[in-house]
């Protein structure tokens, strides 16, 4: 770290932002997840590391509201060609899966490939799980970079067993709440459903910005304790009654217990940020409100003990879709970093 310059050129040694660090040094283990495989409307997610990583090279190493982002010992695991395999095989059986269905199969005829693809997406599940847990044990920071929104189940699992009663700032477009969407059960409609019903060590999911997602998700998530919902509408309503941004960030965080997992999907900002995500909706939160809120939470004296973001994708944007969301990384690094500092 004594000789590199981050107002220099990034230097493409694998890690993202070129930084110098190496496996032994790091503070933080960055996990790439290329999967996409029950995408239901766009693809392309699976591409979304590798994007970013690329456009990670362009990215200035400062936050004048948090000094000393250079400093972090961030490094990048490659990404493991068999996950990417793994997907392919996977996304293969979903698409004819997903084809029938929407020619009307009847569900029932289908099941033989979701079980297929189940049992798949089992196994990615345990290798984000069994990867994050080798890091966690040294007493790393681990967060994972997907891919669909179905990959960071491990990485909750394993952090929510060992903080107990974490709770999970989601921003997100949609709820995630769904129970086995098209027959997959770790479909990317699925994650908060299945942390719902499979991890008790989670206390509160706060949804952020979530503005499309069907009546069965809405009655779940304004009736169950577990849920602090703030949808699209709601968030809208008190800025345009007067509310300031910081006050409803204030809000938002009141919900969150002292330990915090922020699960980030990219199509939770506006879609101009994220034109070829698998499901841009409109609406959302900017850049900036983005920013703010993840901005309080650090300096809230509430810990982010991990994160995830997921759903860029390349699309046909050429490169904005990858440099909003490195960009949205490094605020993620950043403001995760001096959380565990300051506790």
């Amino acid at each position: 770290m004594t000789t590199f310059d981050p107002d220099s050129v990034g230097i493409a040694n694998g890690n993202f932002f070129g930084l110098p660090c190496s496996e032994e040094e790091a503070d933080t283990v960055l996990i790439q997840v290329p999967w996409d495989a029950t995408v239901s409307y766009g693809k392309g997610t699976a591409l979304g590391p590798a994007a970013m990583l690329e456009a990670s090279l362009q990215v200035d190493l400062y936050d004048e509201k948090i000094p000393g982002a250079a400093d972090m010992k961030v490094w990048t695991l490659p990404q493991d060609n068999g996950v990417a395999g793994l997907n392919m095989k996977a996304r293969s059986v979903a698409e004819q899966v997903i084809a029938a269905l929407e020619s009307g199969a009847d569900p029932a005829s289908q099941e033989s490939g979701c079980a297929v693809v189940n049992g798949y997406s089992q196994r990615l599940n345990e290798y984000v799980e069994k990867t994050a847990e080798k890091y966690l044990a040294q007493g790393r920071y681990v967060a994972v970079i997907g891919g669909e929104h179905s990959v960071p189940f491990g990485l909750i699992k394993a952090l929510s067993e060992r903080h107990p009663g974490i709770g999970i700032l989601h921003v997100d477009a949609h709820s995630d709440t769904r129970a086995a969407y098209e027959g997959f059960k770790y479909s990317h409609a699925s994650i908060m459903y299945n942390v719902m019903s499979g991890l008790p060590g989670v206390s509160r999911i706060t949804q952020v910005g979530i503005r499309d997602f069907c009546s069965a998700e809405h009655a779940l998530i304004t009736s169950s304790p577990l849920f602090a919902p703030f949808t699209d509408f709601r968030i809208k309503e008190m800025l345009f009654s007067g509310t300031p941004w910081n006050g409803i960030c204030d809000r938002i965080i009141s919900t969150l217990p002292d330990e915090v997992y922020v699960s980030f999907d990219i199509d939770g900002l506006t879609p101009e940020y994220c034109p070829g995500t698998g499901t841009p909706v409109p609406g959302g939160l900017t850049f900036a409100e983005a920013d703010w809120l993840l901005y309080r939470l650090a300096v809230s004296g509430k810990r982010i003990v991990g994160f995830d973001l997921c759903e860029v994708a390349p699309g046909g944007s050429g490169e904005w879709d990858a440099n909003a969301g490195v960009r949205m990384l490094f605020k993620l690094l950043v403001y995760s970093s001096f959380s565990i500092k300051e506790k």
